[in-house]
This record gives C-alpha cells, structure tokens and sequence, in this order.
C-alpha cells in the first residue's frame, strides 16, 4: 500500500505504482513515471519526463529530471530512464537528455549512486555501478557494467569506460577507460588491471588472459592499434576480445605511459 506525506506535492498526470513512498515535501512532477516499491524520500524533486523503475531508494534532496546545465537545451522534451534497484542518495543530481545526444539520460538496474553525484545530459549508465561521494559525469558519458568510480572524481564529456573498470578517487577522467582496468591520477592514467574487482567475478583463466594481454598492449612499447588487432584476431577469450575492441572504437584515446 502506498504512503503519500500530506506536504507532498505530486502533480497530476504523474503515475505511481503500488506501495510507492513519497516523503515529506518532495514534489513529483505532471510526467513523472514511478515503479513498484520505490520510496521517494523528504524534499526530493522528481521533475520532468522521467520513468522510474521498481524497488528504487531515492534520498532527501535529490534532484531527478531537472533541465540539463547545457546552453544548448531548448526545452525539448527529454527522457530521463531509470531501471530497478538503484539507491540514490542525498543531495544527487540527475539530468535528461538533449538533442545533441540521443534525448536520453539511461541509468540501469542495481547502481549505488552516492551523496553529491552528478549525471550529465545524455549519460548512459550501466548496471551495478557505484560512484562514490561527489563523482560527477560531464555530458554524454558512457560507463559499462560493474565500474567503480571514486569519490571526487570528474568525468570529461563523451568519455567511455568499459566493464569492471575503476577509477581512483580524486582523479581527473580526461580519456577512455578501457574495460578491467584500474586507472587514477589527477589527469588519469592506467596503473594496471582491476584485479580485486576482477577477482570477484571473472574466472581465473580469464584473469590470466588479461595479464597478458595488458602486457602486450600497455607495457611493450608496441604501436596500440595494432596490437590490440593481432589480439582480437588470435585470442579466444571473450574478455581479451572486449578489451581490443574497446579500444580499437575509442574516439577519445588511451592514458598509459607509452614506454
């Protein structure tokens, strides 16, 4: 059963489904869609042409759906998609999308997004993701499935990072991130694999496969292009694939240190 506070404002049209929460003062807007078991907590504004998915945690003061902070927004009317499961918590801001990038903002299912975290217009979220306290996306940013992005770190606009990557707090994300890499810096570059993260998902042949992969491609002075070609060509590992593949389609380039 649903439990709407009496300081709630949600404005008609809005549709929610069963036993949704909406806390104390927190306004949900006329094209607003929520799922199931979902609780929307004090002084959270849920704005725009947003959908919600089931069972989410939205903390007090989040900002969901309020116009993007791109000049360029002409108030066309944009998606924000949220899947399931996703906690998000105080103080977030979440943005629509926009013309200039495919008029969505998509966040999936099963993502810890934490205090102060900002998603740009046009960013595209995985699943199972965690961005710790006051990670920020510029503008059409893509992150694949299980990254782990730390706090105070931003994110340049249209930069990609791949499955199982993570990003050490307090760096600087200037260029792509390639899948099962560990990158930091304050202009951020690959320090290796992410081995604890791979750890505790990916078997260990795949792991082994990786190792030295990552070796042929950032360690041996090699021209990357076309390593990464000769790998993708000869490898039977479907995780060594991705990773060639990533970085054969990269538009913004790799950040190693080139021996």
């Amino acid at each position: 059963m649903s439990y709407i506070h009496p300081t709630a404002v949600i404005e008609e049209g809005a549709v929610l489904g069963e036993n949704v929460t909406v806390g104390p003062f927190a306004y949900i807007g006329p094209h607003v869609k929520i799922g199931d078991n979902t609780s929307i907590a004090s002084h959270t504004v849920i704005e725009g042409f947003t959908t919600i998915g089931k069972r989410n945690r939205i903390f007090s003061h989040a900002a969901v759906g309020t116009i993007p902070q791109d000049l360029k927004y002409d108030g066309e009317e944009s998606e924000l998609i949220i899947g399931d499961d996703n906690i998000i918590r105080e103080f977030t801001l979440l943005n629509p999308g926009t013309k200039g990038g495919g008029m969505v903002t998509k966040i999936g299912n099963h993502n810890l997004l934490m205090g102060y975290v900002h998603l740009g217009h046009d960013v595209i979220l995985g699943d199972h993701c965690i961005l710790a306290n006051g990670a920020t996306l510029a503008g059409h940013v893509e992150l694949g499935n299980h990254v782990v992005i730390g706090g105070l770190t931003p994110v340049h606009q249209f930069v990609h990072i791949g499955d199982y990557a993570m990003i050490g707090g307090a760096s600087a994300v200037a260029q792509d991130i390639p899948p099962y890499c560990l990158a930091e810096g304050t202009r951020a570059v690959l320090r290796g694999l992410n081995l604890t993260g791979l750890r505790r998902k990916i078997d260990r042949n795949e792991i082994n496969a990786l190792k030295s992969a990552y070796r042929e491609l950032f360690e041996q002075g090699k021209p990357l292009q076309e390593v990464a070609q000769e790998l993708f060509e000869s490898e039977a590992s479907p995780h060594v694939k991705s990773l060639c593949m990533f970085i054969k389609t990269s538009k913004r380039g790799i950040p190693f240190n080139r021996k």
